[in-house]
């Protein structure tokens, strides 16, 4: 008995199917992932603070002004390269900048601050991740930019560079005066 002809082509097509499957994955921008938190307010949240165990970090200490959310971790090699520039932003305190510290173990996070500088008015100790769910974090590092009432204004997933700080989050800043 003979096999059909057609069979011999499923191989072809498949392979077919996986390169384009693969070449569409080339044209995404991991820093343009959707986020439902767009223009929306922040999560309700009640996070330990890292440094000072007795206080608490919660979503109302980020309202009142424009300020930064950064989530970051000291096992995060990508965290590390865009540390000083956190640092510098703080020292021109154009803005807060309020930690997320995401799954890590506290005595790293704080090691790591201690060697590299802390440039956060407060952090939140996220051990198991719960808060960062509930901002659709993907990963570390993503930084949140918050305004005066809450909202989040914009998303930034990836490392914080000064090109991305001046054409994405600054305008947005100065734009709100």
């Amino acid at each position: 008995m003979r096999m059909p002809q057609f069979i011999l082509f499923i191989p072809l097509m498949v392979f077919i199917g996986i390169g384009i499957f693969l070449w569409r994955g080339l044209q995404l921008e991991p820093q343009r992932l959707p986020s439902t938190l767009l223009e929306q307010p922040l999560p309700e949240f009640q996070l330990p603070d890292l440094l000072e165990t007795q206080q608490v970090l919660t979503n109302h200490d980020l309202s009142g002004q424009y300020s930064l959310l950064n989530v970051w971790a000291s096992w995060c090699y990508a965290c590390r390269a865009e540390h000083s520039l956190l640092l510098q932003l703080a020292r021109q305190e154009q803005i807060p900048i309020y930690g997320l510290n995401y799954k890590d173990a506290p005595l790293d996070a704080v090691d790591w601050l201690q060697q590299l500088g802390n440039p956060y008015t407060a952090i939140g100790a996220d051990h198991l991740g719960k808060v960062a769910i509930d901002l659709g974090v993907y990963g570390a590092p993503e930084t949140f930019l918050i305004d005066g009432q809450g909202i989040v204004r914009y998303r930034h997933v990836g490392v914080l560079t000064s090109a991305i700080w001046q054409t994405e989050f600054l305008p947005r800043i100065e734009q709100a005066g």
